[in-house]
């Protein structure tokens, strides 16, 4: 078992099923993904980067692109959401759309690989 699948089984209820909803969406769009943990969440990786995390917190649950950047590339499509620039909150009764959701994870894949693409200075 890996870190997302583990702290799944520890979910229970609507806000299991929406956390789970979010990251079978992120697999859609990279079934390569590997579980791991990032910031110290569980998480999905893209070539050992933090690629999504999806998890409960006390009042609400909580996307992490783990970028600074996606999120603003959907945010005039996020309307009564709250987020910030790493973090999209959301809960089981009003859940992040799918379109969004993948528009979310394909930005992240194309921000990871074009940084993985730049030349060491060191080189």
């Amino acid at each position: 078992m890996g870190e997302v699948t583990d702290y799944l089984a520890t979910l229970d209820g609507p806000d299991a099923d929406a956390v789970r909803h979010v990251y079978d969406v992120a697999r859609e769009i990279a079934p390569e993904a590997t579980e791991g943990r990032s910031y110290g969440m569980a998480a999905l990786l893209w070539h050992g980067k933090g690629y999504a995390s999806a998890i409960v917190t006390k009042n609400h649950l909580s996307l992490f692109p783990f970028s600074g950047h996606v999120l603003g590339g959907v945010g005039d499509r996020l309307g009564d959401f709250d987020w910030a620039k790493g973090t999209l909150r959301f809960s089981s009764g009003h859940p992040v759309p799918d379109e969004i959701l993948r528009d979310i994870f394909r930005a992240r894949i194309v921000e990871i690989e074009s940084k993985l693409k730049k030349p060491s200075n060191g080189a």
